[in-house]
């Protein structure tokens, strides 16, 4: 019996270009603590779409996790712009307060 990080792995398998199961891997290997390979797909999501607004934030958030605090302004910066691009305002919104959070952090 598969578990859901094989399941998934599987799946790409089938769909090598499908964000949302790119996605879904990320957070799985999230979950279980392979930071490094969770960063490598939130990468590459934003390879093959870069519009792909949700992205940004968790993999923000991941760099942070991994203290790699100036990356994740860069990313955060970027989904600033494509959020603000494609008018998704909730995005931007937790974008916006995730970059200006982590720059107070960094100035104290």
């Amino acid at each position: 019996m598969f578990n859901k990080l094989e399941k998934l792995k599987v799946l790409l398998q089938e769909r090598k270009d499908d964000v949302f199961t790119i996605f879904a891997l990320a957070k799985e290997l999230e979950k279980v603590g392979e930071i490094h390979d969770a960063l490598q797909y939130y990468f590459q999501i934003i390879d093959i779409n870069p519009n792909y607004v949700g992205v940004y934030y968790h993999l923000g958030k991941l760099l942070e996790y991994d203290n790699q605090e100036k990356k994740a302004l860069e990313i955060y910066e970027m989904g600033i712009d494509v959020a603000k691009k494609n008018s998704e305002l909730h995005a931007l919104s937790e974008l916006k307060n995730a970059f200006l959070n982590l720059q107070l952090e960094m100035d104290n």
